[in-house]
């Protein structure tokens, strides 16, 4: 008991100490942890647990979408790729899809590789004193 208090003091530490890139990074796993425990609800016929997950992946595409700067242009292409990961989630759901949450995941996992990409270069930016 004391050790769970202890992990969930840590958890929302690291949270409220995370810089923006860092909580978009952490949303991006989040969403991967999800889909894979939608996908072995999907093999384990728990369709409660399967909903469960794809919705909680659904609410972390939906923050995604709410913190985009629509006054960017990339923001226009990334809001297009959630509404339709979000549409698919919806699909995988009432499908009990794998195929489609394996889609989705490959997505976010994208997304989330080229977000780890952009801080390592901006920390190496920071680092060196290079603000080009």
């Amino acid at each position: 008991m004391i050790a769970q208090s202890a992990h969930q003091a840590y958890k929302q530490n690291s949270v409220s100490t995370a810089s923006p890139g860092e909580l978009t990074l952490m949303l991006y796993n989040g969403c991967i942890k999800f889909l894979g425990k939608a996908k072995t609800a999907i093999q384990d016929k728990n369709i409660q647990e399967k909903n469960l997950n794809l919705q909680k992946t659904q609410k972390i595409i939906q923050e995604l979408m709410s913190t985009l700067n629509m006054d960017i242009e990339v923001s226009k292409s990334m809001m297009q790729m959630y509404e339709y990961m979000n549409h698919r989630l919806i699909e995988a759901n009432i499908q009990n899809s794998i195929e489609i949450v394996e889609e989705v995941e490959g997505y976010v996992t994208e997304f989330r590789d080229t977000w780890k990409e952009v801080i390592r270069i901006n920390r190496q930016k920071t680092f060196t004193g290079d603000q080009a």
